[in-house]
């Protein structure tokens, strides 16, 4: 990804008090291209936009009780691209969820506080590191 291009990131909440601070605190700190979703359905229906950063709430089933949860959600996005890196965060500060979002592939897992803001950042700067020396191994690797 070249520097002048924004980071696509998705935001997915439905807490929608929570969703706005969060893409505020975003918008405050970086330019990034946020698009914000209420469920997890309308995140999977905008994937063909390519984020490269996707931050979804484990539960989503405030607004409609028979909406997708997180877990489901995440399956989707590993079904369409594997690639994206996605974020769980919610409010349980439990390790078995935190751990059932790794086994189904999520790049990390968050809990909602006053610091989830800046953890969050943290992960976004760590997985474009990561992305970076990935590349330059590959970029090494097919010269060998």
């Amino acid at each position: 990804m070249q520097n002048e291009q924004k980071i696509k990131l998705f935001l997915v909440d439905d807490d929608a008090v929570f969703l706005k601070s969060l893409e505020i605190e975003f918008l405050q700190h970086a330019d990034f291209d946020i698009k914000t979703f209420a469920t997890g359905e309308l995140c999977i229906a905008d994937l063909a936009y390519h984020p490269d950063v996707i931050i979804l709430d484990y539960h989503l089933d405030g607004i409609d009780v028979h909406a997708m949860n997180g877990i489901v959600t995440l399956d989707a996005i590993k079904s369409y691209d594997a690639e994206i890196p996605v974020i769980m965060l919610s409010c349980q500060d439990k390790i078995e969820v935190a751990v059932n979002c790794m086994h189904h592939k999520a790049f990390d897992y968050v809990v909602k506080s006053e610091t989830a803001f800046v953890r969050l950042q943290k992960i976004i700067t760590t997985i474009f590191e990561y992305q970076k020396m990935e590349k330059e191994l590959k970029w090494y690797m097919d010269r060998m």
